[in-house]
């Protein structure tokens, strides 16, 4: 019986000697960074490169940070190097065109039949190039001492531009309502040319239809590209 019993307790030492190795072994090997073959590391991501990389990518310490530049032709509103587009040293704005003026085209006035108490004013483009009837001819009629009222409502969408040949209207309208102003006898009328800033650039004398009659209450239109609009108002 005491034969079993050491037998008993020589088992149970020899377990606990291999329990204490296997415990011995476990905390080796996670000490020295290893683990048995088959085990999972559950401390460790997903092997997608993201953790590494992002160590890799972190400034050391004393290195300056800088920031990764957009590969070429993908920067947005960019010309493929990571700048901004410059507008070229020699571009140039493209150049306005000259104004129609007595130098480059001629003037004439004419009566119409309808509307009644109108008139057509007509420029030529009788140059060789391009011209522009910017806004509204300046009218003065015989010696008066202000310019006719211009209508503003009659400013067409674009300026009106005259290749050599054409032709460009402005519709003048010579009486108010009937009885308003005392109406006045004219024999000639000054057409003044006006440049893109709307500064005189000269000044054509013009003869009047006869029994040509005006009062304060008319006005002149813009300059416009065919007849009816200019004769609308």
């Amino acid at each position: 019986m005491r034969t079993n019993r050491i037998r008993t307790i020589a088992v149970a030492a020899t377990a606990l000697v291999a329990a204490l190795s296997l415990t011995a072994c476990g905390g080796e090997d996670k000490a020295m960074g290893t683990k048995p073959a088959g085990a999972v590391d559950t401390a460790t991501p997903a092997a997608t490169g993201t953790d590494d990389k992002a160590q890799s990518d972190a400034p050391k310490a004393g290195e300056p940070e800088t920031q990764t530049v957009p590969a070429e032709g993908k920067h947005a509103g960019g010309n493929g190097n990571g700048k901004k587009p410059e507008t070229a040293p020699n571009e140039k704005a493209a150049p306005s065109i000259p104004a129609c003026t007595p130098k480059n085209s001629t003037v004439k006035v004419s009566s119409v039949s309808r509307p009644i108490n109108h008139l057509l004013l007509t420029v030529t483009n009788t140059g060789s190039t391009d011209c522009a009837a910017y806004y509204a001819p300046f009218l003065r009629f015989d010696d008066a001492q202000s310019v006719y009222p211009v209508l503003d409502d009659s400013k067409p969408q674009a300026v009106v531009t005259l290749s050599p040949g054409q032709e460009a209207y402005a519709g003048i309208s010579l009486l108010g309502e009937p009885g308003q102003n005392e109406p006045v006898k004219s024999d000639n009328l000054g057409v003044i040319m006006v440049d893109k800033n709307n500064e005189s650039k000269g000044e054509s004398t013009l003869k009047l239809p006869a029994e040509t009659y005006t009062d304060s209450l008319g006005f002149v239109t813009y300059w416009q590209s065919d007849v009816e609009n200019a004769l609308m108002f």
